[in-house]
């Protein structure tokens, strides 16, 4: 309750200080929302968009509108579905010309945690960047933002809620990604079995606790029998991710398709280099990896074990674990692991009202 009263306190003293670079009429108006986010640090809120009760509504409706697509039968919760914590579990989205996208939809909560841009090449640098850019994508929604304008301009409701929230009726481009911001931006994952755990709420079984020390404790290659899997290298914290693009050794150089964040910033040290996505809730977000290639927990399992390829950009800890003869874990080593992965399901996330269609 503290850690939410002195949030509230704070985005107040912002609401006074700060004004948009590109909309001067943007003034956060209404009442502060309270956001909870027990057990994780301080979010990361841009200034010139505080979450706003009026705000994080208008960005709701606009998460759920199909009418931002080209025929009006795909909302950005199509490919984010609730009850899959805002992922798809299809291996590539199917746009509304039926295309498949180019890569697995990566799942949408915690995003006021991630401090180094978005999708998983980075190619957005803001939150709000990237809620446009499904919208015009050809492969995805396939409309152009004039046209989600003239939509939304026809809709009574839609000019009276952008007008609560910015102070004038204008709908535009910048207003729309600045709603659909503050609304992914509320919606945070701290409520799974390991939270609970933490706050004294709840216990570990025997597996779960020994996939927890797997988890945490790092290779030792000169004594398997008290070597860990060391995933906290790479999917550490309380959100469970390191804020980095890695090569976790999918593939060689030579079978390098798509080489991620090395073509957004031409530079070959980042070929075939990904965003680390966070693991909470990974037992609801198959398949994995950014191409959906694995369709299970345990497949995942397997390729850190004894799966790793070597290549020019493979992460130099995986690399070392490769060349040491791999993790070695047994049967029950990767049944452990797999019950504590888990643990970071948050159920009340995926059927939490605030989140849910405000159309239905």
């Amino acid at each position: 309750m503290k850690t939410l009263i002195k949030y509230s306190f704070f985005c107040c003293i912002l609401c006074l200080a700060s004004c948009s670079k590109d909309d001067s009429d943007y003034k956060p108006i209404d009442l502060v929302y309270q956001l909870d986010f027990e057990g994780l640090p301080t979010p990361n809120i841009a200034s010139d968009n505080l979450l706003t009760n009026a705000g994080v509504a208008l960005g709701r409706r606009l998460f759920y509108e199909t009418k931002l697509s080209k025929d009006n039968s795909m909302s950005c919760a199509t490919c984010h579905v609730q009850a899959n914590a805002f992922s798809d579990i299809n291996r590539f989205s199917l746009g509304v010309e039926g295309l498949p996208g180019k890569r697995q939809a990566m799942a949408i909560f915690n995003m006021a945690w991630n401090n180094n841009e978005f999708f998983w090449d980075g190619r957005a640098h803001l939150l709000r960047d990237q809620a446009l850019m499904p919208i015009q994508d050809p492969l995805e929604m396939n409309e152009t933002l004039t046209n989600v304008i003239d939509k939304l301009e026809t809709i009574p409701d839609y000019i009276e809620r952008f007008d609560e929230v910015f102070g004038s009726p204008e709908i535009n481009e910048f207003r729309i990604s600045l709603a659909l911001e503050q609304f992914m931006n509320t919606i945070v994952s701290n409520k799974s079995k390991y939270d609970k755990v933490q706050l004294g709420k709840a216990t570990f079984t025997t597996s779960e606790e020994r996939g927890r020390m797997l988890f945490f404790n790092q290779f030792n290659p000169v004594n398997p029998n008290l070597s860990g899997a060391n995933c906290a290298h790479c999917h550490g914290g309380a959100n469970f991710e390191n804020n980095d693009y890695m090569n976790n050794g999918l593939d060689i150089d030579a079978d390098m398709v798509d080489i991620g964040r090395g073509d957004v910033i031409n530079n070959d040290l980042y070929r075939g280099t990904f965003k680390v996505p966070s693991l909470r809730n990974i037992e609801l977000t198959p398949p994995y990896m950014h191409d959906g290639r694995f369709n299970t927990l345990e497949e995942v399992v397997d390729h850190y074990n004894n799966g790793i390829k070597i290549s020019s950009t493979l992460n130099s800890t995986l690399a070392s674990v490769q060349n040491n003869g791999g993790f070695q874990l047994s049967e029950q080593d990767k049944v452990d692991l797999v019950a504590f992965l888990k643990t970071l399901t948050d159920y009340e996330l995926i059927n939490n009202p605030k989140f849910s269609d405000p159309f239905n």
